[in-house]
């Protein structure tokens, strides 16, 4: 699987608040339990091809998330704050 890399700029130090936000993590295929349980703090949910994890989540947390998805080799798609 590849991994596209982007820039995201809201995530440059001192532009992020600290408090928690609402993320919406798209990754490509339907991940199943197995993989699921790798994100307790997220709810998830299929649409079409892709699995949306989505939870409220700190700076901290948000950059684990992302580092267990890259860890499992998924195929990350998009990262969204808020709803």
């Amino acid at each position: 699987m590849s991994v596209m890399w982007a820039h995201l700029s809201w995530l440059n130090a001192g532009s992020m608040s600290p408090a928690p936000a609402l993320f919406t993590i798209r990754v490509d295929g339907h991940l199943g339990p197995a993989l699921l349980s790798a994100f307790p703090a997220m709810a998830a949910r299929h649409e079409g091809t892709c699995t949306l994890l989505t939870g409220l989540l700190d700076q901290s947390a948000l950059f684990g998330v992302l580092a267990e998805v890259e860890a499992l080799g998924l195929c990350l798609l998009e990262v969204r704050r808020g709803t």
